[in-house]
């Protein structure tokens, strides 16, 4: 199977590449190389045969109708989206442009092809969404396939909009498209403005270790090998038209999170004093979603796919690889907004509520 996936340069895109590429997969990795963008990410695949790059943007129709015509997919995996809540606090505007309008591009270019190709059942059009778009949990509870919708950030709107205009294709114009949501994704490669990335850098450059809050927010950590594995599985197993929520089936507090990666750090690069004591707690971000769980029965059940990498494991595989890979993550702490506290709605500076310029987590 010959496969377009779109955002292949980034954190998640990049583990599908390198998955699908070692299964025997032909990839077309098309990628507008925008800041949290790295090539670096697919080095182990990008002498293969199998591996193709294209720069392209979404949003450009005629370099999408150039690409599918010169490459012939079976499949498309769009993965390509601005993804940060924090930076789409600051500037919503890009997120409608990549995340909607870019999707919006995206499935037309898909389905002029689809229908040039004759229309063929095989065909499918994998769209790739989170678990955001449905808003915040309270202590119990999950969200399944059929729980409504409610985003409460840019992004997480923005990601919604482009869900349903993925259905709509579906629904209207007959596309076979495909859905899933995952919960929050960790591990190789993960561009250093996220929580976990976030933690490791600022612990080992002694520096203050930022938690939103009282950190008591919960998410659902998805080991990204896992979850790549689990697209794959969607895409050649699910039924058109479908959707799946995939999940890790690991919830903690974003403070637990952070004690677990700090006792890593104590074991594998031990300091006189302990990582945890780094830890500090700063102004809470707009808006922000007190918890995210998944319930996974649907994959499960239909799919036969379960995480197979449990929280502590798959934290301590990820310090251990920002600890031999160096030389790819201390390039990135110089791009744009990388290590800056972004999200912040602008406020009357007064001594209460000065903002705390101390990173992003």
């Amino acid at each position: 199977m010959k496969l377009l996936v779109t955002g292949g340069a980034g954190f998640i895109g990049s583990a599908v590449v390198r998955l699908a590429v070692a299964r025997g997969h032909g990839v077309v990795n098309l990628d507008a190389l925008t800041y949290a963008a790295c090539l670096d990410n697919v080095t182990p695949v990008a002498d293969s045969p199998l591996y193709a790059f294209e720069h392209a943007d979404i949003r450009d129709r005629a370099a999408l109708d150039r690409i599918f015509a010169a490459h012939a997919p079976d499949a498309v995996m769009h993965l390509a989206a601005e993804s940060h809540v924090d930076r789409s606090i600051d500037g919503p505007g890009a997120f409608i442009e990549t995340n909607v309008t870019g999707t919006y591009t995206l499935l037309e270019a898909a389905r002029a092809y689809w229908t040039a190709q004759g229309r063929p059942d095989s065909f499918r059009f994998h769209h790739i969404s989170t678990d955001e778009v449905f808003g915040s949990l309270g202590p119990t509870g999950k969200f399944t396939e059929t729980t409504p919708y409610d985003p409460r950030s840019p992004y997480s709107a923005s990601k919604a909009a482009s869900d349903h205009l993925v259905r709509a294709w579906g629904e209207t114009y007959g596309l076979p498209v495909l859905l899933s949501n995952c919960s929050n994704n960790y591990g190789p490669y993960h561009f250093p403005e996220k929580l976990v990335p976030v933690v490791i850098l600022k612990a080992l450059a002694g520096q203050p270790i930022p938690i939103y809050g009282a950190g008591d927010n919960v998410r659902d950590w998805l080991y990204v090998e896992d979850h790549a594995d689990a697209l794959l599985r969607v895409l050649t197993q699910g039924t058109a038209g479908r959707s799946y929520n995939i999940g890790g089936e690991n919830e903690a507090t974003n403070l637990d999170l952070v004690h677990r990666l700090c006792a890593i750090l104590d074991g594998l690069r031990p300091k006189a004093t302990p990582y945890a004591d780094q830890i500090t707690f700063v102004t809470d971000r707009p808006g922000h979603d007190k918890r995210y769980a998944i319930d996974p029965a649907r994959i499960r059940t239909e799919l036969g796919w379960r995480p197979s990498v449990t929280l502590d494991e798959g934290l301590r595989r990820t310090v251990e690889w920002y600890l031999a890979n160096e030389e790819w993550w201390r390039p990135l702490l110089a791009r744009d907004g990388v290590g800056q506290r972004l999200g912040q709605i602008p406020v009357q500076n007064t001594p209460q509520n000065t903002p705390q310029n101390t990173g992003a987590a």
